[in-house]
């Protein structure tokens, strides 16, 4: 089969579907693939590099499969043979014309932004691709506006305060944008309605900014839900307290399927200082702040710019292509299981079905859900109740706490056991149980109280106790029978490799958190 690579033609896009490596990558799938001229020009990839990769120059739209970032013009669509698969952003949940429109053609559309969000399909997660760069470009934007530092200095012409930062929403984009800002030396400050982001939060650098409300709960879908009155109640209060400090405030917040919800008021931005800035990454669904102007950067009456542009990934063109060139290679692997070239579609496969929004004709959109719960499960009630309207599917067991009695029961075994040991046992033999016991006792309560997370370094450093046990070893090497000396050459061995291994583990892990 042949891969065609379109050239953007919506005014002011400047990424392209595939880069000079992607198109290597492609091609080891048993593809071939053409490239439109000038394609990857604006993102800074000329045509040169392609042919280099092993490309050809020509008409996209003749191929077997077609790749785009945004969709095609009905005009190129005109052009797609019966049969052909084109692959591109048609944002189907959002356009129910577009999807009206694909529907009247012989071919098959897979849209990329309705990827789900399940574990199987990050390296596909086109969405989360783009805000992460989108989360990125809006601190650069809004330090470019600002107009000042944004980290402390204290110099020879006086102190420089650090800028504060104000980040609604703590998503791919939120996030991106915390560690942005907080690498460039900003105090920064998030919010968001999941308390289980807080840590991700905290790990940035930032502090998280809580809103005590029984509605807030683990998120069941990764995504932030719109919450009651008495949350937004309070949210306002935190927002209106926080925007008279923050002297750059970055929205990110968006809900699946529905406009994005209002934050900011008016009244709000009239409190902030003169000079602050607002980017609002969520201007293209709504806004998140009143006042934003979808695509366009306008000042209000105090002096505070509010960014409204909607084109933040493609303001960094040769890397959002890159990001989503993988995603698309990504996906191609999963769609050719015998790097043959021949692409195949697997209606029974999740992430397939997900973004196929047309299928040889027909219109598949909208697709079945897919589990996506980001929390525990629970099991219903016995009663049923609640249950009304709640979608079947098996729910796994949760793992309860032992009984108090069946605890008990575990421990006076143990006692009766160390007892008879006790009873039986040589003299010289008792401290060293008596050791044993407390180890096991101690160990126990101390890992079980140390957050999962942290286990493994805990562990790899521990394990240099094991060199106690080479120490012990190599007294007895030679000093009774042979048998004890084979055991003691075990102990060494298999203690070493506790030992050396621990300390390479955790050089590892220590070795993620230093900048490159």
């Amino acid at each position: 089969m042949i891969v065609g690579v379109l050239k953007e033609a919506r005014a002011g896009e400047k990424r392209v579907a595939a880069t000079p490596a992607t198109v290597e990558q492609i091609r080891k799938l048993g593809y071939e693939v053409v490239v439109e001229p000038g394609a990857g020009a604006a993102a800074g990839f000329p045509d040169g590099a392609y042919e280099a990769a092993g490309a050809s120059l020509g008409d996209a739209t003749a191929a077997d499969v077609v790749l785009g970032v945004n969709a095609p013009e009905p005009d190129r669509l005109d052009r797609l043979r019966d049969g052909t698969t084109v692959i591109a952003l048609f944002a189907p949940a959002f356009d129910p014309a577009m999807v009206e429109e694909l529907g009247r053609r012989p071919f098959t559309a897979l849209s990329m932004d309705a990827v789900p969000r399940i574990s199987r399909a990050q390296s596909m997660d086109v969405l989360s691709s783009m805000a992460n760069i989108a989360g990125y470009r809006a601190v650069v934007e809004a330090a470019h506006e600002f107009g000042r530092f944004f980290t402390g200095q204290v110099t020879a012409a006086g102190k420089v305060p650090p800028a504060k930062v104000l980040v609604a929403g703590a998503g791919v984009a939120g996030l991106s944008a915390i560690g942005t800002a907080g690498s460039l030396g900003a105090i920064v400050r998030a919010t968001d309605p999941r308390p289980e982001v807080a840590d991700q939060v905290r790990s940035l650098g930032g502090e998280y900014l809580s809103i005590e409300s029984p509605e807030v709960e683990v998120s069941k879908t990764g995504y932030a839900k719109e919450m009651g009155e008495e949350y937004k109640a309070r949210e306002a209060e935190l927002y209106a307290a926080q925007t008279r400090e923050a002297d750059i405030v970055i929205t990110t917040a968006l809900i699946p399927g529905r406009p994005a919800p209002t934050l900011i008021t008016a009244e709000m931005v009239a409190g902030m200082k003169p000079g602050s800035v607002i980017v609002d990454m969520a201007a293209a669904n709504g806004g998140n702040v009143v006042g934003t102007v979808k695509g366009e950067k306008v000042v209000t009456e105090n002096g505070v710019t509010i960014i409204g542009y909607t084109d933040l990934a493609g303001r960094l063109p040769a890397q959002a292509s890159q990001l989503y060139g993988t995603n698309l290679v990504n996906l191609l692997k999963l769609m050719t299981p015998g790097k043959d070239g021949q692409l195949v579609l697997d209606w029974d496969d999740p992430v397939q079905r997900s973004i196929t929004v047309v299928r040889e004709g027909a219109v598949a959109w909208p697709p079945p859900p897919v589990e996506v719960s980001a929390a525990p499960r629970t099991p219903a009630a016995a009663d049923g109740a609640g249950a009304v309207g709640a979608r079947s599917a098996p729910v796994s067991p949760v793992k309860r706490p032992p009984s108090p009695a069946r605890r008990f029961g575990v421990v006076s075994v143990a006692a009766l056991a160390l007892f008879l040991l006790a009873a039986f046992a040589p003299a010289a033999l008792l401290p060293h149980v008596t050791v044993f016991v407390l180890a096991i006792v101690i160990g126990y309560y101390v890992i079980g109280h140390v957050h999962h997370a942290l286990h493994t370094p805990l562990m790899s450093v521990t394990n240099a106790i094991s060199g106690i046990i080479v120490v012990g070893a190599l007294l007895q090497i030679g000093h009774t029978s042979t048998a004890v000396t084979v055991l003691s050459c075990v102990a060494i061995l298999l203690a070493s490799i506790n030992v050396f291994g621990g300390f390479a583990v955790t050089r590892r892990m220590l070795a993620m958190f230093n900048r490159s």
